[in-house]
């Protein structure tokens, strides 16, 4: 492997090398507080080179996926993080029950908002729709975790589920956290009773009203709510 990336994914690096652009890079470092260094594409530019690397190679096998995609994590441009997000998410319908285990190391290595803001949505809560044996032991693990990450990927993985959201599951997260000091969690909370609130806003201004949530959940949660 070339720099531990695995050769799957040689071609999409050097597309993305390719087409980098430094200025777009200089300017991605910076609003991402230099977590890590950019190739400079725009997200538009990157999802056609994806979608052009997977008409020609096509999606990874099954059983190389976790190499596959560890390889890409470990890798210092932050849009092979990127890329390996969207394979999974192509290939979720392949998984099986320990595929959490793969996102697990994800949330909680070159941890940042957006890759947590894509995964909790996008790949948990596929997985515990899925394996729904694998989701009271998984959140419970995570929420005793101190990690703020996997904390705010419970909080976020019901972000799209609208209608189907378990609100009992969603209040209690919350009440559990409410108290927590760290600024990602905060802004999750709120968040994640915005979202609801386009489904129930009743349910939620009752939740927000009668919770000791900090200022910044209450003004995020309440934040689209006219009287």
């Amino acid at each position: 492997m070339k720099s531990g990336l695995h050769p799957y994914l040689l071609p999409l690096e050097e597309a993305f090398s390719d087409a980098g652009d430094p200025e777009i890079a200089a300017g991605a470092a910076a609003y991402m507080k230099n977590i890590s260094s950019f190739y400079g594409l725009k997200a538009p530019d990157r999802r056609m080179l994806i979608a052009a690397f997977i008409k020609q190679y096509g999606l990874p096998e099954v059983s190389e996926i976790d190499v596959i995609i560890d390889s890409a994590w470990k890798h210092p441009m932050r849009e092979m993080q990127y890329a390996a997000m969207e394979l999974l998410v192509k290939s979720r319908k392949s998984s099986d029950e320990f595929r959490i285990e793969l996102y697990e190391r994800m949330i909680t290595n070159k941890s940042w908002w957006d890759t947590i803001d894509y995964i909790a949505p996008h790949l948990v809560s596929f997985h515990f729709d899925h394996f729904v044996q694998t989701k009271s032991p998984v959140i419970k693990r995570w929420m005793e975790s101190d990690n703020i990450w996997l904390q705010r990927s419970c909080l976020l993985f019901q972000l799209k589920a609208k209608a189907k959201t378990d609100e009992n599951l969603l209040f209690d997260l919350i009440s559990k956290l409410a108290g927590h000091k760290a600024f990602f969690i905060r802004k999750a909370i709120g968040w994640s009773l915005r979202e609801y609130a386009k489904t129930n806003p009743a349910s939620v201004i009752q939740f927000v009203q009668s919770q000791p949530l900090s200022g910044l959940s209450k003004r995020e949660a309440l934040k689209h709510y006219t009287k």
